[in-house]
């Protein structure tokens, strides 16, 4: 396997790692707002949205990452 087909194989790694990413973050900020909606704040809500930050930074990093593997692409 060549250098490119291999970067081009984790770029696509990191796309579907951020597309479950978003996924999961819609999912848990639905929850939240139901709860929220159903005035029911307890320690699930704050966990879930301390969860909710969390898969933020995830997001954020693999976004990085995808940044410099293209980068890395354009370069060879």
């Amino acid at each position: 396997m060549s250098k490119l087909d291999e970067v081009k194989e984790i770029l696509n790694t990191l796309r579907v790692a951020m597309t479950i990413g978003f996924g999961l973050l819609v999912v848990i900020v639905g929850g939240l707002i139901k709860r929220y909606d159903d005035q029911i704040i307890d320690t699930l809500f704050w966990s879930g949205v301390g969860f909710a930050v969390l898969t933020l930074t995830v997001i954020v990093l693999l976004m990085t990452s995808i940044s410099k593997k293209t980068k890395e692409i354009k370069e060879l």
